[in-house]
């Protein structure tokens, strides 16, 4: 069975940091790009960043460069996203997806989907 699990998500005020993650199962981590996106209330899901596992290159959309890491640790199967200097416009649902397509993420091509983890930045 195909499972992607986000953790890390929670309350934290303007400023701070969290480390969001999204383990994998029932599939090649390694055969796969992963993204993550987010969700804010009343707004369409958009790309947050992107890292293509065999060759470790990384996107990032331009409102969290800077402030947002992705990362990847294939003897977990875990994808992280560390997100610092966090802002109030950070606030979402974040999912992580994978695509078995090498080197991008397309939010309606992606193949698997985790359930979401809420970040919540209050100001």
């Amino acid at each position: 069975e195909v499972q992607l699990v986000e953790s890390g998500g929670g309350l934290v005020q303007a400023g701070g940091s969290l480390r969001l993650s999204c383990t994998a199962s029932g599939f090649t981590f390694d055969d796969y790009t992963w993204g993550w996106f987010r969700q804010a209330p009343g707004k369409e899901r958009e790309e947050v960043s992107c890292i293509e596992i065999s060759d470790g290159s990384r996107y990032y959309t331009d409102s969290v460069k800077g402030r947002f890491t992705i990362s990847s640790d294939n003897a977990k199967n875990t994808v992280y996203l560390q997100m610092n200097s966090l802002k109030p416009e950070d606030t979402a649902v974040y999912y992580c997806a994978a695509i078995s397509w090498p080197g991008i993420c397309l939010e309606n091509g992606m193949d698997y989907w985790g359930k979401g983890t809420l970040v919540t930045v209050s100001s």
